[in-house]
């Protein structure tokens, strides 16, 4: 369980177990804490916890060092590999929580760094966006149970922070007569890629490679990847978006978990010529291809160069909107920033802090599992990681009919 000096004094339950180090501060170690996220997570933690000993994780000694004097005294860089689960271990000594941002997660047939995680019982989280790992993480719900570890899974900005937005637009609409859930969609857009690093980009080539699971009645379905466009508004500042097909976490866990039969989810960019070649890459390479790792790899490189021009131009925005159907009318919910570094940040690092202020029983949990993160605690959540949001609303009726699409 987590150390009562990680929760804040007035939360805090009275015999909180101890099983690590007994310090002034909770120690939390940032795996892939020198790639994008993880590096926006460590930042976010050091302003929203300041009195957090922050473990930054990572292959590169040089970018570590980096951005340990970014964070300050209560900071520490160590090299660790994550498929190395002795070290992981050895490095999960005297640590509280562990966020694992160490992807891409796309291809990897190992948890190991859950599996370390429990053995050492130590909390954890990660920013997952692939559907088998996901999944392949919740079959250990039993283990994390029984060694008292608390473990919140696709837990990131999206998935993550969609998920239990989705998750209240559900709650809000169960609550009023008559208002069954029958339709859930994810909607995200990205300008560029948000100046995500090359796992991030990678990632997205990778999904190019698999089949879109979807559901349509309560019937699983595929798609095929990168297809099915619709033209969709996100707001004022960011405007309306073409979005695509794509094999998302959420997909299946807002079937399962939030008990609505017809679910999706599209993703879009900026500009229309990373649309249009992904959907090339879809139609014409072969799904093998695809998913070569050693192959995204080699074409990530190629690209990259192009990718960092483009982004300097187009920014950094993000967007997300989620649209539910019921019996008796549609509600959405809106997100909106400015900058995808920081909000990916802000996210992940919200999760974090509720599995630290004890609001986390022990287990597997997606973040739409109400014992995942109980009602209350969403909505700090919800606050924490909407922070600096140039939009956030929540159970507002759409205002701008949909365009230009096929319904699946």
């Amino acid at each position: 369980m987590v150390r009562a000096c990680c929760m804040p004094a007035a939360t805090a339950p009275t015999s909180a177990p101890s099983n690590k180090s007994s310090g002034s501060g909770c120690r939390v170690l940032v795996l892939g804490g020198t790639g994008h996220v993880g590096r926006s997570t460590a930042l976010a933690l050091s302003e929203l916890r300041p009195d957090l000993n922050i473990v930054v994780g990572g292959r590169n000694r040089e970018k570590g060092t980096c951005l340990v004097s970014k964070l300050g005294e209560r900071s520490e860089f160590v090299q660790v590999d994550i498929h190395n689960a002795s070290r992981l271990k050895a490095v999960m000594e005297g640590v509280d929580l562990v966020i694992h941002a160490a992807g891409p997660f796309q291809r990897d047939d190992k948890c190991t760094v859950l599996q370390a995680a429990i053995s050492s019982k130590t909390a954890y989280t990660d920013v997952c966006d692939g559907m088998d790992y996901s999944w392949r993480a919740k079959s250990f719900h039993a283990q994390a149970k029984a060694s008292g570890v608390p473990a919140l899974i696709t837990a990131g900005i999206s998935p993550g922070v969609s998920n239990v937005m989705a998750a209240e637009l559900v709650r809000a609409a169960k609550s009023k007569n008559d208002s069954a859930p029958e339709r859930l969609r994810f909607f995200y857009y990205i300008a560029g890629t948000g100046g995500a690093g090359p796992t991030a980009l990678g990632t997205s080539f990778s999904l190019l490679g698999e089949d879109v699971i979807a559901y349509n009645k309560g019937q699983e379905i595929r798609l095929k990847p990168y297809s099915g466009a619709r033209n969709i508004y996100f707001g004022e500042g960011i405007g309306t978006k073409d979005v695509y097909l794509m094999n998302l976490p959420e997909v299946k866990s807002a079937h399962r978990l939030l008990g609505v039969p017809t679910v999706d989810a599209r993703f879009g960019t900026d500009p229309f010529i990373w649309n249009w070649g992904m959907e090339t890459f879809a139609n014409f390479l072969p799904s093998d291809i695809l998913r070569n790792n050693n192959i995204i790899l080699k074409l990530t490189e190629f690209v990259e160069p192009l990718v960092r021009v483009i982004d300097g131009i187009v920014g950094e925005h993000v967007a997300m909107r989620i649209d539910l159907e019921t019996l008796n009318g549609n509600t959405i919910a809106l997100f909106t920033h400015n900058n995808l570094s920081v909000s990916v940040g802000n996210a992940t690092a919200a999760f974090a802090l509720a599995i630290l202020e004890g609001s986390t029983k022990p287990g597997v949990w997606f973040p739409e599992e109400l014992e995942g993160v109980p009602i209350e605690a969403r909505k700090l959540l919800l606050r924490r990681a909407s922070q600096g949001a140039a939009n956030f609303t929540m159970n507002r009726m759409p205002r701008i009919a949909d365009t230009g699409h096929k319904k699946i």
